[in-house]
């Protein structure tokens, strides 16, 4: 399916979101030039190198997994050759990405309003980290800032980040949808259009029931490790009788009966102090050590197939090796020679259409 193969996206976009932006309109067909900064050595992400690797390499593994299918053009803004070419990409593309600290895009002359007087029907997608407000909006910042590091971690407030840039993810996200619907707009009325997102709007309205929690309960969250304020068990970690670990995640009084005859746990099903969700979250410590000397007498894969066939939900901890050993991850990875270097990056675009 390649819905996009006659559109032109110009990417003046570094690190993850912008960039997560590029490669889903790569993947579904787009012509995706990727204009990287000469004198910088190129998108930061490149030099982003894990210890173990290859320094030769042209680029990392952190920038291969949101740069698959686009053509790099290392440019310097200033230079009068390099910049003619590009204005003259902009004039003929249909999208550009961006994100440029507060003031970077107007000083080059690559903000919007600059932009659509070379092409009068572009469509200009936008990233910021804070707005207008002039900071560096490194992922741990924003996670501090708009209360994720808050809640995430152990209940002693042994604090950890989320260990993926996840509202950059969700920022890439929010403006893929944004330009989407732009692209729809250009079906009725063929003009240029400017489509924005922050960082920082992205991390708040990605806090859903935490941040309701607070705005309509009065509650503060803490963290709490892998576990869930609203219902137990669920993300309780449980160590089988091989060594291996398993996680919950029971949603229902269905599903609770449902692992405890699994489990055989009739003393489970009897306790008063466990007969609906609100008592087991009041009391989910006592039933956590019930579980888990009834988890410790199996071995996971076979506690796994008894859970799975009667539809409890649960999951197997895998580490990266493990995940990406399953056929069914497999079948995600894509690969292409780039810069003359192999690359190979998990698909971005995962949806099917069928009719």
């Amino acid at each position: 399916m390649k819905p996009f193969k006659d559109l032109t996206v110009i990417e003046l976009a570094s690190v993850l979101a912008g960039p997560s932006v590029g490669v889903f309109f790569a993947e579904l067909g787009a012509k995706v030039i990727k204009v990287e900064n000469n004198k910088t050595g190129g998108d930061v992400t490149r030099s982003w190198k894990l210890a173990s690797e290859d320094k030769s390499h042209p680029f990392s593994a952190y920038y291969c997994s949101v740069n698959w299918g686009k053509e790099s053009w290392f440019m310097d803004f200033k230079n009068k050759e390099d910049r003619q070419k590009l204005d003259q990409a902009i004039s003929k593309a249909d999208l550009v990405v961006a994100n440029f600290k507060p003031g970077g895009a107007v000083k080059l002359r690559l903000d919007f309003d600059s932009l659509k007087k070379l092409n009068p029907t572009l469509i200009y997608g936008e990233i910021t980290g804070f707005g207008t407000q002039n900071r560096t909006a490194y992922d741990v910042v924003l996670q501090a800032e708009s209360g994720f590091l808050s809640i995430s971690g152990t209940e002693n407030e042994e604090l950890c980040k989320i260990p993926v840039a996840l509202i950059d993810v969700l920022a890439a996200h929010q403006l893929k949808e944004g330009l989407l619907l732009a692209l729809l707009q250009h079906q009725r009325e063929v003009k240029a259009l400017k489509v924005t997102v922050s960082l920082y709007d992205t991390a708040l309205a990605s806090l859903v029931n935490q941040g309701t929690n607070w705005i309509m309960g009065g509650h503060i969250a803490k963290p709490m490790g892998t576990l869930h304020p609203n219902i137990a068990p669920y993300g309780e970690l449980f160590t089988c009788k091989d060594g291996k670990k398993v996680v919950l995640a029971i949603g229902t009084n269905q599903q609770f009966l449902k692992l405890c005859e699994v489990l055989e746990c009739k003393n489970i099903i009897a306790n008063e102090r466990f007969l609906d969700n609100q008592l087991r979250v009041k009391n989910r410590l006592k039933l956590a050590k019930e579980l888990s000397k009834a988890i410790d007498n199996f071995n996971r894969e076979e506690l796994m197939q008894m859970l799975l066939e009667n539809q409890v939900p649960a999951g197997a901890l895998r580490n990266m090796k493990e995940v990406f050993e399953l056929p069914e991850a497999q079948d995600l990875l894509q690969k292409e020679t780039k810069e003359g270097k192999p690359l190979t990056a998990v698909k971005s675009v995962i949806f099917k259409i069928t009719d």
